[in-house]
This record gives C-alpha cells, sequence and structure tokens, in this order.
C-alpha cells in the first residue's frame, strides 16, 4: 500500500464572513470526512464542519480567519495520507488505490493503465487507456467494477475478464 494523497473533498468556495468554506465532498460523505482533523499534510486544521443539507459541507479552518483569505482557497483539494483511512474488507477498495494500476485481461494481454473510477449511478464503472501506439494507442475503454467484469486486483494490477474488453 502505497501512501499516496486521497482526495475527500474540494473547497468550492467562501460562506459567510468568517473564514468558513463550502465543500464538495468525496467518498462516504460527512461522516468519513469528520474522522480527519489535518489536511494537506497537516496544512489546514478542521476546527469544526458541518452539513449544508445540500449533499456537501461547510467547514472552518484554524488557518483562514476571514472571508478574503477562505476565497483564495476556491478549488482546493483537501488530501489525507492513504495510511490515515479506515483498512478494508475482502472485496473493497479506495478508487485512489486502483488508479494507475496496469490493467491486463484474464488471458495475460496488456490492456493499458486505470485513469479514472466513474460512478453513474449504477456501481463504479473503470476508465482504462490504452498504451500509445498500435491501433489502439491512447484510446480509452469502460469496464464496470462486477466480479465477472473484474475478477481480481492486487497492489501492480488489475485483471478485466475477455470477454469486458472492448475492442
Amino acid at each position: 500500500m502505497s501512501d499516496k494523497p486521497v482526495t475527500l473533498a474540494a473547497i468550492t468556495g467562501a460562506h459567510g464572513v468568517a473564514g468558513d468554506v463550502r465543500l464538495k465532498l468525496f467518498g462516504e460523505g460527512l461522516a468519513s470526512f469528520k474522522l480527519h482533523k489535518t489536511f494537506n499534510d497537516a496544512a489546514l486544521t478542521l476546527q469544526q464542519v458541518r452539513d449544508d443539507k445540500k449533499g456537501g459541507a461547510i467547514a472552518r479552518f484554524a488557518e483562514v480567519k476571514d472571508r478574503s483569505a477562505a476565497e483564495k482557497l476556491r478549488g482546493t483539494t483537501l488530501t489525507v495520507p492513504r495510511s490515515a483511512l479506515p483498512e478494508l474488507d475482502e472485496g473493497e477498495y479506495y478508487h485512489a488505490d486502483l488508479i494507475g494500476l496496469a490493467a491486463v485481461s484474464n488471458t495475460g494481454e496488456a490492456l493499458g493503465k486505470v485513469i479514472a473510477i466513474n460512478d453513474f449511478g449504477a456501481g463504479d464503472v473503470i476508465e482504462i487507456r490504452r498504451a500509445e501506439g498500435g491501433k489502439k494507442g491512447g484510446k480509452t475503454f469502460l469496464v464496470p467494477m462486477r466480479i465477472e467484469a473484474v475478477p481480481a486486483w492486487d497492489a501492480e494490477t488489475l485483471t478485466v475478464s475477455e470477454d469486458f474488453v472492448e475492442e
């Protein structure tokens, strides 16, 4: 397991005049966000956070003293080290653990690299970019993150069932 930064939220703007910021939450929402007290290698210290009743949150950080400082943070992503996240049960994964993995078919064909995980409402979908060169070079294709499509993954590779490899 690497200790790369994992993004939990993004600051979308200022809220009020005291330095609070509006957050777009990723992952499991407010409950999982609240488990962390520092973000971005301890550059931001969470003092309080509350639900904004719109799917996001309002947060106050010790280092942000006024609206002007809060506005300057618009677009900032809030990250924690991968090691700060809870351990997972068998079959679970963090998106950050899959992005960047080499993708191979269950017959051993090199497919490319995992570049994104999307959720279009029916579950996660893995986006794989083919390696440059060749007739399929640089193109992307999507694979549902289900056991019949992705039978296995580890710290280095994600295995895709040949039936789900896009030609």
